[in-house]
C-alpha cells in the first residue's frame, strides 16, 4: 500500500514544490526542495494573473450550484426512495444511463438552454449549469438512504398532521446528513473543478472564468510559467483539502451504509 500511496501522493507533492520555485530551478534539478522559496508566485497568481476574481468565481458558482443541486436531488430522491408510482424502474433505468453520457454530448445543449432562459454571459448561467453535474450519483444515494428508513416514521408524523413537505423537512432530511455532506462534497468537487462547461460558457466574458480555466489559460503558446501555473493550482486545491477534511466521516458512512443497503 505505501508504494501505491506514494504514487499517488508524488504529483501532489511535486505542484506544491513546484509553486515557489522558477522554471530554471523546476526543470534544471531532480531535488524537490529550494533553497530560495519564491513566495511571490502565489502573489503574482493572485493579483497579476487574476486568480483573486476567479476564486471568487470559483466560490458563487461551487456554493450556489451545491444548494441547487442538493435540494433538488434530495426531493426527487425523496419521490424515488419513498413512493411507488408507475414508471418508476424506467426512471432509475434512465438514470443509470445518464451517468455513462460523456460530458461532451450535453454541452451544445446546456449551452442552448442556458442561452434560452436569459442567463448566458453570466454567472449565474455558469451554476445552473454546474447544478447538474453530478446529480445522478446524488439522487441514488438519497434514494437509497430514504428507501432504508422505516415508514412508521411517516406514519406517526402524518398522525400528527404533518403533510409532504413536513415530513420531508422535518423528519427525513435531518436524518440524511451522511448523505448530504457526500452529495456536497461530490457537486463540490465537480463544480469547483469542472473545466469545459465554465470554458464554454464564459468565451465571450473572460472576466466571469473560474479558477480551472484561468490556470489553463496562464499558459500561451511560446511560454509557460510553471511557477505561476502550480502556485494557482495549488490555490485551486486547498478548499478541497479543507472541505474534506472537515466532512470525511459523513462521506465514508454515506457510502458505507449504501454498501449494506
Amino acid at each position: 500500500m505505501l508504494p501505491l500511496a506514494v504514487l499517488f501522493a508524488y504529483p501532489f507533492f511535486w505542484m506544491v514544490t513546484s509553486s515557489v520555485k522558477s522554471n530554471v530551478e523546476i526543470f534544471g534539478s531532480l531535488n524537490p526542495f529550494t533553497p530560495t522559496l519564491r513566495v511571490s508566485n502565489y502573489i503574482n497568481a493572485w493579483n497579476d494573473a487574476n486568480m483573486g476574481q476567479y476564486f471568487f468565481n470559483s466560490v458563487f458558482v461551487t456554493v450556489f450550484s451545491i444548494i441547487i443541486a442538493v435540494l433538488s436531488n434530495a426531493l426527487m430522491g425523496y419521490a424515488l426512495g419513498r413512493y411507488k408510482f408507475p414508471g418508476k424502474a424506467i426512471i432509475f433505468v434512465l438514470l443509470g444511463m445518464v451517468i455513462f453520457l460523456p460530458q461532451g454530448f450535453t454541452v451544445i445543449p446546456i449551452f442552448d438552454l442556458i442561452n434560452k432562459l436569459g442567463l448566458g454571459g453570466s454567472l449565474w448561467g455558469v451554476t445552473l449549469a454546474e447544478s447538474g453535474g453530478v446529480s445522478v450519483v446524488i439522487v441514488l444515494l438519497f434514494a437509497g438512504f430514504f428507501a432504508q428508513m422505516p415508514k412508521e416514521l411517516e406514519e406517526a408524523a402524518r398522525i400528527d398532521g404533518a403533510g409532504f413537505w413536513r415530513v420531508f423537512w422535518t423528519v427525513y432530511l435531518p436524518l440524511a446528513k451522511p448523505v448530504i455532506a457526500t452529495g456536497v462534497i461530490l457537486q463540490f468537487m465537480h463544480s469547483w473543478n469542472d473545466f469545459l462547461l465554465p470554458l464554454v460558457l464564459t468565451l465571450t466574458r473572460p472576466e466571469l472564468r473560474t479558477l480551472s480555466v484561468g490556470i489553463y489559460d496562464l499558459q500561451n503558446q511560446f511560454n509557460a510559467d510553471w511557477g505561476l501555473m502550480t502556485a494557482a493550482a495549488s490555490i485551486a486545491l486547498l478548499p478541497i483539502i479543507v472541505l474534506f477534511i472537515f466532512l470525511q466521516r459523513y462521506f465514508v458512512e454515506s457510502f458505507s451504509g449504501a454498501v449494506k443497503g
